[in-house]
């Protein structure tokens, strides 16, 4: 018989030492070259994605997000588990930068971080607070994350379909790669419009333990109260950001 679960935890990943993957950078090389058969929106999530460094030694992924005057990092909350008010390392290529837990939804598996500084243009360009109006099944999406020990991908897919959750309401189910460290990855839609944070894979036991890594689990964002998760960090902050008025 064979039974099929949900790896609630499934892609948080550790960092792997070898100097076989490592990647030399050298002043003046470029980053990274792009086809121009690329949207602009799937350059777009890429260039916001970053990588949620863990106290464990390990990685999530996520995506900077501008809302108002405050650039947010979304990513999944078991990635950041520890208390509000933990201060995390987000990463995008050779630079770090601190980020402040001010939002957890263990029940969706979300989470809201502000960067406490901006990265330069050249470096990072946040997405905005765009949610997607709709989620429809066939509906192509894109996101880029860090899968296990690999530098940033970029991957393509569509809603494949919905399960409903007891505690969780409706998940969606999307038809596209995640691996272990891509956990937290914003899902967008061909607009540029956010859909949703990936959170887990399917899980198969038999034979064995086998990762479904085509079917990946994704948290709606309307289950993320924008206002409300910004609550307690505006009632405590004193910088008078048009995000908290």
């Amino acid at each position: 018989m064979k039974h099929l679960l949900i790896a609630l935890g499934a892609l948080l990943a550790f960092t792997f030492s070898s100097s076989s993957h490592a990647a030399t950078y050298k002043p003046g090389m470029p980053i990274e070259v792009i086809n121009k058969g690329m949207s602009n929106i799937e350059k777009n999530v890429r260039k916001a994605a970053v990588k949620v460094m863990t106290d464990g030694g390990g990685h999530g992924s996520g995506s900077v997000i501008q809302y108002k005057d405050l650039q947010l990092v979304f990513t999944a909350q078991h990635v950041t588990e520890l208390d509000i008010g933990t201060i995390y390392t987000i990463q995008k290529g050779q630079k770090n930068l601190p980020a402040m837990l001010i939002h957890k939804s263990p029940t969706q598996d979300m989470a809201v971080l502000v960067l406490m500084q901006s990265f330069d243009k050249e470096v990072l360009e946040p997405m905005p607070w765009k949610v997607a109006k709709d989620h429809k099944i066939g509906t192509n999406i894109v996101y880029s994350g860090f899968p296990s020990w690999h530098s940033l991908m970029s991957f393509e897919g569509r809603i494949a379909g919905t399960e409903v959750l007891p505690a969780r309401g409706t998940q969606l189910i999307v038809n596209t790669y995640g691996w272990f460290g891509c956990s937290g990855s914003v899902i967008y839609n061909t607009s540029g419009h956010i859909i949703g944070i990936l959170y887990g894979v399917d899980v198969e036991y038999y034979p064995g333990i086998q990762v479904q890594e085509n079917m990946i689990w994704v948290a709606p964002i309307k289950y993320l109260p924008i206002e409300k998760s910004l609550k307690e960090f505006c009632e405590k902050d004193d910088h008078n950001y048009k995000a908290c008025r």
